[in-house]
């Protein structure tokens, strides 16, 4: 799995017309990818990293301070573009697979105590943010 965390004062996602997730911060916004191989295990590992990321300012968690997190999936972030100008998606996930594991990262996350707010899996979705500092962070797991 992946996830560009991004620390933030304030975001939303917005799906036609209406406002579906929003926090206010500080707290993350955070992109989730899918590959092939990923698994329940691996979303654990993720909710759990996410949770307790020193991210925020003066070196906190989300964990240390009960910031919100805004879970948006993102099959983006497996996309190829190293060949030609169109990028390939192969290394993504198809959607039966991608869209329960992401909701296992947010369950999780909810389980471990956190605030969580979601986009709609597989909607337009419009996601506006206030990046923190610039702030953001690549995590594979």
């Amino acid at each position: 799995m992946r996830a560009v965390a991004q620390r933030v004062s304030e975001a939303k996602v917005v799906v036609g017309g209406k406002t579906v997730g929003a926090i206010e911060g500080p707290g993350l916004c955070v992109l989730v990818g899918v590959t092939h191989d990923d698994t329940e295990e691996k979303a654990a590992v993720l909710a759990r990293k996410l949770w307790t990321l020193r991210i925020l300012p003066d070196e906190r968690s989300c964990s240390d301070i009960d910031a919100p997190l805004l879970v948006i999936s993102q099959f983006t972030l497996y996309g190829d573009a190293r060949k030609g100008r169109r990028p390939t998606w192969n290394a993504a996930a198809p959607g039966a697979v991608a869209e329960p594991l992401v909701a296992e990262v947010v369950e999780r996350l909810r389980a471990l105590g956190a605030t969580v707010q979601t986009g709609l899996f597989g909607a337009d979705m419009k996601v506006s943010l206030t990046n923190d500092g610039p702030f953001t962070l690549v995590v594979d797991v």
